[in-house]
Protein backbone atom coordinates (compact mmCIF):
# COMPACT_ATOMS: atom_id res chain seq x y z
CA UNK A 1 0.00 0.00 0.00
CA UNK A 2 1.26 3.48 -1.00
CA UNK A 3 1.96 5.66 1.84
CA UNK A 4 0.16 9.00 2.10
CA UNK A 5 2.85 11.23 1.04
CA UNK A 6 3.66 8.99 -2.08
CA UNK A 7 0.31 9.03 -3.59
CA UNK A 8 0.52 13.34 -3.06
CA UNK A 9 3.66 12.97 -5.10
CA UNK A 10 1.93 11.04 -7.68
CA UNK A 11 -0.98 12.95 -7.85
CA UNK A 12 1.13 15.81 -9.22
CA UNK A 13 2.33 14.16 -11.95
CA UNK A 14 -1.29 13.15 -13.19
CA UNK A 15 -1.42 9.40 -11.20
CA UNK A 16 -4.46 9.26 -9.23
CA UNK A 17 -6.06 6.63 -7.08
CA UNK A 18 -9.50 6.71 -6.84
CA UNK A 19 -11.61 5.40 -3.40
CA UNK A 20 -12.84 1.74 -3.68
CA UNK A 21 -16.37 2.33 -4.22
CA UNK A 22 -17.99 5.08 -6.54
CA UNK A 23 -21.50 6.05 -7.91
CA UNK A 24 -21.18 4.75 -11.78
CA UNK A 25 -24.89 5.37 -12.71
CA UNK A 26 -25.08 8.87 -12.43
CA UNK A 27 -22.99 9.84 -15.67
CA UNK A 28 -24.11 9.34 -18.90
CA UNK A 29 -21.25 7.25 -19.71
CA UNK A 30 -18.55 5.50 -17.52
CA UNK A 31 -15.87 2.64 -17.14
CA UNK A 32 -16.22 0.61 -13.75
CA UNK A 33 -13.58 -1.69 -13.02
CA UNK A 34 -14.83 -4.51 -11.07
CA UNK A 35 -11.71 -6.62 -11.25
CA UNK A 36 -8.53 -4.81 -11.37
CA UNK A 37 -5.61 -8.20 -10.22
CA UNK A 38 -4.20 -10.23 -12.47
CA UNK A 39 -3.37 -14.31 -11.61
CA UNK A 40 -1.24 -13.67 -8.70
CA UNK A 41 -3.11 -10.39 -7.06
CA UNK A 42 -4.33 -11.50 -3.83
CA UNK A 43 -6.29 -8.26 -2.72
CA UNK A 44 -7.96 -7.86 -5.81
CA UNK A 45 -10.51 -9.55 -7.85
CA UNK A 46 -9.50 -10.71 -11.81
CA UNK A 47 -10.10 -8.45 -14.93
CA UNK A 48 -13.51 -7.47 -15.91
CA UNK A 49 -15.17 -3.81 -16.44
CA UNK A 50 -18.57 -2.91 -16.81
CA UNK A 51 -19.39 -0.18 -19.31
CA UNK A 52 -21.97 2.46 -18.03
CA UNK A 53 -24.70 4.13 -20.31
CA UNK A 54 -27.30 6.73 -19.28
CA UNK A 55 -27.02 4.69 -15.62
CA UNK A 56 -27.34 1.16 -16.93
CA UNK A 57 -24.89 -1.76 -17.04
CA UNK A 58 -24.63 -1.95 -20.63
CA UNK A 59 -21.69 -4.02 -21.93
CA UNK A 60 -19.77 -6.58 -19.22
CA UNK A 61 -15.61 -7.01 -20.50
CA UNK A 62 -14.62 -10.52 -18.65
CA UNK A 63 -15.45 -11.56 -15.43
CA UNK A 64 -12.44 -13.15 -13.60
CA UNK A 65 -12.33 -14.54 -10.21
CA UNK A 66 -14.05 -12.23 -7.82
CA UNK A 67 -15.87 -10.51 -10.82
CA UNK A 68 -19.63 -11.75 -9.71
CA UNK A 69 -19.46 -10.42 -6.17
CA UNK A 70 -18.19 -7.15 -7.64
CA UNK A 71 -20.73 -7.59 -10.31
CA UNK A 72 -23.19 -7.23 -7.00
CA UNK A 73 -21.76 -4.82 -5.23
CA UNK A 74 -21.96 -2.37 -8.08
CA UNK A 75 -25.13 -2.93 -8.39
CA UNK A 76 -25.58 -3.42 -12.11
CA UNK A 77 -28.27 -5.51 -13.18
CA UNK A 78 -28.04 -8.88 -15.77
CA UNK A 79 -31.26 -7.59 -17.08
CA UNK A 80 -29.68 -4.44 -18.37
CA UNK A 81 -26.68 -6.06 -20.26
CA UNK A 82 -26.65 -5.35 -23.97
CA UNK A 83 -23.40 -7.73 -24.57
CA UNK A 84 -20.72 -9.55 -22.54
CA UNK A 85 -17.20 -9.59 -24.20
CA UNK A 86 -14.80 -12.19 -23.22
CA UNK A 87 -11.10 -11.27 -24.22
CA UNK A 88 -9.56 -14.97 -24.28
CA UNK A 89 -9.81 -17.61 -21.92
CA UNK A 90 -7.11 -18.03 -19.65
CA UNK A 91 -8.89 -18.34 -16.02
CA UNK A 92 -8.04 -14.63 -14.60
CA UNK A 93 -10.53 -13.70 -17.43
CA UNK A 94 -13.60 -16.16 -17.42
CA UNK A 95 -13.58 -18.23 -14.55
CA UNK A 96 -16.92 -16.37 -12.96
CA UNK A 97 -19.36 -16.63 -15.83
CA UNK A 98 -20.66 -19.73 -14.44
CA UNK A 99 -21.66 -17.93 -11.14
CA UNK A 100 -22.94 -14.97 -13.25
CA UNK A 101 -25.18 -17.23 -15.28
CA UNK A 102 -26.14 -19.68 -12.37
CA UNK A 103 -29.93 -19.06 -12.12
CA UNK A 104 -30.10 -15.98 -14.42
CA UNK A 105 -32.95 -17.15 -16.27
CA UNK A 106 -34.93 -15.53 -13.08
CA UNK A 107 -33.60 -11.91 -13.37
CA UNK A 108 -33.28 -11.98 -17.09
CA UNK A 109 -36.16 -13.22 -19.72
CA UNK A 110 -34.46 -11.65 -23.34
CA UNK A 111 -31.30 -14.23 -24.41
CA UNK A 112 -27.69 -12.59 -23.63
CA UNK A 113 -25.49 -12.01 -26.39
CA UNK A 114 -21.98 -13.32 -25.74
CA UNK A 115 -18.50 -12.93 -27.89
CA UNK A 116 -15.21 -14.28 -27.74
CA UNK A 117 -11.83 -15.13 -29.62
CA UNK A 118 -11.66 -18.14 -32.33
CA UNK A 119 -9.53 -20.73 -30.95
CA UNK A 120 -6.37 -22.90 -31.93
CA UNK A 121 -4.24 -26.13 -30.86
CA UNK A 122 -3.88 -24.67 -27.18
CA UNK A 123 -7.80 -23.48 -26.59
CA UNK A 124 -11.28 -24.22 -28.05
CA UNK A 125 -13.21 -21.67 -30.12
CA UNK A 126 -15.44 -19.30 -27.77
CA UNK A 127 -18.39 -21.88 -29.15
CA UNK A 128 -17.01 -24.76 -27.92
CA UNK A 129 -15.71 -23.46 -24.83
CA UNK A 130 -18.99 -22.58 -23.53
CA UNK A 131 -20.47 -25.81 -24.84
CA UNK A 132 -17.39 -28.16 -22.41
CA UNK A 133 -18.80 -25.58 -19.89
CA UNK A 134 -22.73 -25.76 -20.16
CA UNK A 135 -23.45 -28.74 -22.53
CA UNK A 136 -26.63 -30.76 -21.04
CA UNK A 137 -25.04 -33.67 -21.26
CA UNK A 138 -21.40 -33.75 -21.44
CA UNK A 139 -20.57 -29.98 -19.89
CA UNK A 140 -19.08 -29.24 -16.52
CA UNK A 141 -22.12 -27.12 -15.22
CA UNK A 142 -24.92 -29.47 -16.96
CA UNK A 143 -27.38 -27.44 -14.63
CA UNK A 144 -26.31 -24.57 -16.56
CA UNK A 145 -27.50 -26.28 -20.22
CA UNK A 146 -30.24 -23.85 -20.49
CA UNK A 147 -28.19 -21.76 -21.39
CA UNK A 148 -27.13 -23.11 -24.79
CA UNK A 149 -30.55 -24.13 -25.33
CA UNK A 150 -31.62 -27.21 -22.85
CA UNK A 151 -35.14 -27.48 -21.69
CA UNK A 152 -35.45 -26.12 -17.87
CA UNK A 153 -35.56 -29.32 -15.31
CA UNK A 154 -38.21 -28.59 -12.80
CA UNK A 155 -36.73 -27.57 -9.39
CA UNK A 156 -33.36 -26.94 -11.02
CA UNK A 157 -32.97 -23.35 -11.69
CA UNK A 158 -31.13 -22.67 -14.80
CA UNK A 159 -29.16 -19.82 -16.73
CA UNK A 160 -30.52 -17.45 -19.58
CA UNK A 161 -30.24 -18.35 -23.17
CA UNK A 162 -26.95 -17.13 -24.57
CA UNK A 163 -26.48 -15.85 -28.13
CA UNK A 164 -22.68 -17.18 -28.56
CA UNK A 165 -20.94 -15.62 -31.50
CA UNK A 166 -16.95 -15.68 -31.90
CA UNK A 167 -13.94 -12.90 -33.39
CA UNK A 168 -11.54 -14.15 -35.51
CA UNK A 169 -8.44 -13.73 -33.42
CA UNK A 170 -5.93 -13.84 -36.64
CA UNK A 171 -7.98 -11.37 -38.73
CA UNK A 172 -6.25 -8.02 -39.75
CA UNK A 173 -8.89 -5.67 -39.69
CA UNK A 174 -11.24 -5.51 -36.48
CA UNK A 175 -14.54 -7.39 -36.43
CA UNK A 176 -18.07 -5.54 -35.42
CA UNK A 177 -19.39 -7.81 -32.80
CA UNK A 178 -22.65 -5.75 -31.82
CA UNK A 179 -24.19 -2.63 -32.91
CA UNK A 180 -27.75 -1.19 -31.68
CA UNK A 181 -29.26 1.54 -30.27
CA UNK A 182 -26.43 3.91 -30.80
CA UNK A 183 -23.85 1.19 -29.29
CA UNK A 184 -20.65 -0.36 -31.38
CA UNK A 185 -18.52 -2.78 -30.46
CA UNK A 186 -15.55 -4.07 -32.33
CA UNK A 187 -12.69 -6.48 -31.87
CA UNK A 188 -9.09 -6.88 -32.80
CA UNK A 189 -6.50 -9.84 -32.20
CA UNK A 190 -3.41 -8.96 -29.97
CA UNK A 191 -0.45 -10.86 -29.33
CA UNK A 192 -0.99 -12.49 -25.55
CA UNK A 193 1.54 -15.71 -26.24
CA UNK A 194 -0.13 -18.39 -28.31
CA UNK A 195 -3.54 -17.41 -26.56
CA UNK A 196 -6.21 -15.91 -29.04
CA UNK A 197 -6.61 -12.49 -27.46
CA UNK A 198 -8.99 -10.06 -28.40
CA UNK A 199 -9.14 -6.15 -27.56
CA UNK A 200 -12.79 -4.13 -27.60
CA UNK A 201 -13.34 -0.90 -28.62
CA UNK A 202 -16.85 0.51 -27.71
CA UNK A 203 -17.97 3.67 -29.01
CA UNK A 204 -21.23 4.99 -27.70
CA UNK A 205 -23.01 8.56 -27.32
CA UNK A 206 -19.68 10.36 -29.21
CA UNK A 207 -17.13 8.80 -26.49
CA UNK A 208 -14.79 6.16 -27.35
CA UNK A 209 -13.21 3.65 -24.80
CA UNK A 210 -10.54 0.41 -25.30
CA UNK A 211 -9.92 -2.48 -23.65
CA UNK A 212 -6.44 -3.19 -24.28
CA UNK A 213 -6.59 -6.96 -22.28
CA UNK A 214 -3.54 -8.67 -22.14
CA UNK A 215 -0.94 -7.90 -24.57
CA UNK A 216 3.26 -7.76 -24.69
CA UNK A 217 2.27 -4.30 -26.93
CA UNK A 218 4.00 -5.62 -30.09
CA UNK A 219 1.02 -5.34 -32.39
CA UNK A 220 0.80 -1.83 -34.51
CA UNK A 221 -2.39 -2.66 -35.70
CA UNK A 222 -3.47 -1.76 -31.82
CA UNK A 223 -2.23 1.41 -31.96
CA UNK A 224 -5.00 2.33 -35.04
CA UNK A 225 -7.55 0.10 -33.21
CA UNK A 226 -7.21 2.50 -29.94
CA UNK A 227 -6.18 5.71 -32.08
CA UNK A 228 -7.92 8.68 -30.25
CA UNK A 229 -9.74 7.22 -27.18
CA UNK A 230 -11.44 9.52 -24.44
CA UNK A 231 -10.28 6.48 -22.29
CA UNK A 232 -7.46 3.59 -22.92
CA UNK A 233 -7.44 0.68 -20.45
CA UNK A 234 -3.83 -1.33 -20.55
CA UNK A 235 -2.64 -3.79 -18.00
CA UNK A 236 0.42 -3.28 -15.99
CA UNK A 237 1.05 -6.96 -15.35
CA UNK A 238 4.40 -6.64 -14.47
CA UNK A 239 7.15 -3.70 -12.86
CA UNK A 240 9.79 -1.70 -13.71
CA UNK A 241 12.89 -3.53 -15.34
CA UNK A 242 10.50 -6.89 -15.65
CA UNK A 243 9.99 -8.56 -19.15
CA UNK A 244 8.11 -11.40 -20.25
CA UNK A 245 6.51 -12.55 -23.57
CA UNK A 246 3.10 -12.27 -22.31
CA UNK A 247 2.52 -8.38 -21.24
CA UNK A 248 3.82 -4.99 -21.87
CA UNK A 249 6.54 -3.89 -19.43
CA UNK A 250 5.23 -0.24 -18.29
CA UNK A 251 7.31 1.33 -20.33
CA UNK A 252 5.90 -0.46 -23.33
CA UNK A 253 2.64 0.54 -21.62
CA UNK A 254 3.10 4.38 -22.25
CA UNK A 255 4.64 3.78 -25.53
CA UNK A 256 1.86 2.28 -26.91
CA UNK A 257 -1.03 5.05 -24.80
CA UNK A 258 1.50 7.58 -26.42
CA UNK A 259 1.17 6.31 -29.93
CA UNK A 260 -2.63 5.88 -29.81
CA UNK A 261 -2.92 9.51 -28.47
CA UNK A 262 -5.80 8.67 -26.19
CA UNK A 263 -6.74 11.10 -23.35
CA UNK A 264 -6.18 9.11 -20.25
CA UNK A 265 -5.23 6.17 -19.58
CA UNK A 266 -6.28 2.77 -16.79
CA UNK A 267 -3.90 0.55 -15.60
CA UNK A 268 -5.28 -2.98 -14.40
CA UNK A 269 -4.78 -6.07 -14.14
CA UNK A 270 -2.29 -4.71 -11.78
CA UNK A 271 0.56 -7.74 -10.44
CA UNK A 272 2.97 -7.54 -7.57
CA UNK A 273 5.54 -5.01 -7.75
CA UNK A 274 6.87 -1.94 -6.62
CA UNK A 275 4.05 0.64 -8.07
CA UNK A 276 5.64 3.98 -8.08
CA UNK A 277 8.72 2.80 -10.01
CA UNK A 278 6.42 1.05 -12.90
CA UNK A 279 4.21 4.39 -12.95
CA UNK A 280 7.64 6.67 -13.55
CA UNK A 281 8.43 4.22 -16.35
CA UNK A 282 4.64 4.43 -17.70
CA UNK A 283 5.07 8.28 -17.39
CA UNK A 284 8.07 8.63 -18.98
CA UNK A 285 6.03 8.45 -22.49
CA UNK A 286 2.64 9.17 -21.98
CA UNK A 287 2.28 12.83 -20.56
CA UNK A 288 -2.16 12.41 -20.75
CA UNK A 289 -3.53 11.38 -17.09
CA UNK A 290 -2.79 7.87 -15.76
CA UNK A 291 -5.39 6.44 -13.22
CA UNK A 292 -4.67 3.10 -10.64
CA UNK A 293 -7.90 0.66 -11.30
CA UNK A 294 -9.03 -0.54 -8.08
CA UNK A 295 -12.02 -2.52 -7.63
CA UNK A 296 -15.53 -1.11 -8.03
CA UNK A 297 -13.87 2.41 -9.37
CA UNK A 298 -15.68 4.28 -11.61
CA UNK A 299 -14.57 6.82 -14.56
CA UNK A 300 -16.81 9.04 -16.48
CA UNK A 301 -15.90 9.07 -19.69
CA UNK A 302 -14.85 11.49 -21.42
Amino acid sequence: MLRRGAACVLATIGISFPALAQTCGTTPIAVQVLGSGGPMTRDRASTSYLVWIEGRARILVDIGGGAFLRFGQSHAKLADLFLVAVSHLHPDHVSDLPALLWLSSFTRKEPLPIVGPSGNGLVPAFPAFLERLFDAKSGAFPVLGTTLGAPAVAGVGGGVRLEPSVADATREAPTTVFDREGVTVTALGIPHGDIPTLAYRVQARGASIVFSSDQNGSQPRFVDFARGADLLVMHLELGAGQAMPLHASPAVVGQVAKQTGAARLIVSHIGNFDMQAALADVKKAFAGPVIVGADLQCTPVP
